[in-house]
């Protein structure tokens, strides 16, 4: 359920950059930082090391371990660009440099051990596989704003040197994992229903890598950090489009088949906020109404996604259908990596 502060926190930090839209925004990062909470207490009361080891040796569920991160990181980004409002600029960077520390060295831990559990079992690549290597390039994001807050000097370069390798980090693994993806689909088709909502989690990678280098090239520490995050933004833009479209219409046709609920509808939610917060990066540093414009729709559609998402949550909750306090059990069919619940 860490994907419900994720798909909350991006609704609240892109709504930042929107006009009008600043102090409901604050409204939403203030929800999203008691869920946070409510979700670690909770987390801290049931977990315990069997649980950790038994989810972490499913090869299911042991991807969604790179959520708990990321929500760690959405929360202290919202502190930063909108709780800052409420509880002053030190107090706002003091919370935004604590839990971008810890999502950053919890993040780097589940792009390593994650994918290493992986090597050797024969498991099938599904869109849940970037979850874990995905929490670098927040990092990247993140951290170039809290550069823009350090004085310029050594500090500040080895900052902006360090997000950029986050960066990297990312960037490479999902050019390793997004091929896998498309070979499945290609051999074996999209699978249960319930998998078809984690087709929009590579959205994730490709709308943080444009946020992220756009932010850094904000930070002017290096020649050519400002041609760079265009030029790079602008690319990745498009083949982001490309799989929107592309995710959209398998969504579609299965939604008329039947696309029961479960907690992978997060998918929809989180990636497609970055596409936002990736789009407005672009639009800050190119002033085009095509950037502009096309904002604003996506950010239509990350709030009506929010909505629904929620909606069917909590629905879901109240009946019994499913457990928001913790990563509900798998079931999965051994050799074909499908969550049926899994939150993603």
């Amino acid at each position: 359920m860490f994907a419900s502060v994720m798909g909350t926190g991006i609704v609240a930090t892109a709504g930042a950059s929107m006009p009008g839209l600043h102090a409901p925004a604050t409204f939403v990062w203030a929800l999203d930082a008691a869920l946070l909470v409510f979700l670690v207490v909770a987390a801290v009361r049931r977990w315990t090391w069997t649980t950790v080891r038994e989810q972490l040796a499913d090869p299911v569920m042991a991807q969604f371990w790179g959520a708990p991160p990321m929500a760690l990181m959405t929360v202290g980004t919202g502190a930063l660009l909108l709780g800052s409002d409420w509880i002053g600029l030190p107090a706002a960077l003091a919370l935004d440099w604590t839990l971008w520390t810890l999502g950053t060295v919890f993040g780097l831990a589940t792009s390593v051990l994650v994918p290493l559990r992986m090597i050797g079992s024969g498991e099938r690549a599904f869109g849940g596989w970037l979850m874990p290597v995905v929490p670098p390039m927040v990092s990247a994001a993140s951290g170039a704003l809290l550069a823009q807050h350090l004085p310029e000097g050594p500090f500040r370069q080895a900052m902006v040197l360090g997000c950029y390798a986050l960066f990297g980090v990312s960037l490479f693994a999902t050019m390793v994992i997004v091929p896998q993806i498309w070979q499945r689909l290609v051999q074996h088709g999209l699978g249960a229903a319930s998998t078809v909502p984690t087709l929009w989690i590579v959205l994730g990678p490709l709308g943080q890598s444009i946020t992220a280098a756009n932010l850094l090239s904000g930070v002017h520490v290096l020649p050519g950090q400002a041609a760079f995050g265009v030029l790079y933004g602008t690319i990745t833009w498009g083949f982001a489009l490309l799989w929107v479209a592309t995710a959209a219409t398998v969504t579609v046709r299965t939604a008329r088949r039947g696309l029961p609920f479960a907690l992978t509808w997060w998918s929809f939610v989180f990636p497609l906020g970055t596409l936002v917060t990736g789009t407005s990066a672009l639009a800050a540093r190119v002033p085009s109404p095509m950037f502009t414009g096309v904002a604003v729709v996506l950010y239509v559609g990350l709030v009506l996604a929010w909505i629904t998402v929620a909606l069917r949550t909590l629905g879901s909750s109240r009946t019994g259908a499913s457990k928001p306090a913790v990563p509900p059990p798998v079931q999965a069919v051994r050799g074909t990596a499908l969550p049926a619940t899994g939150s993603a």
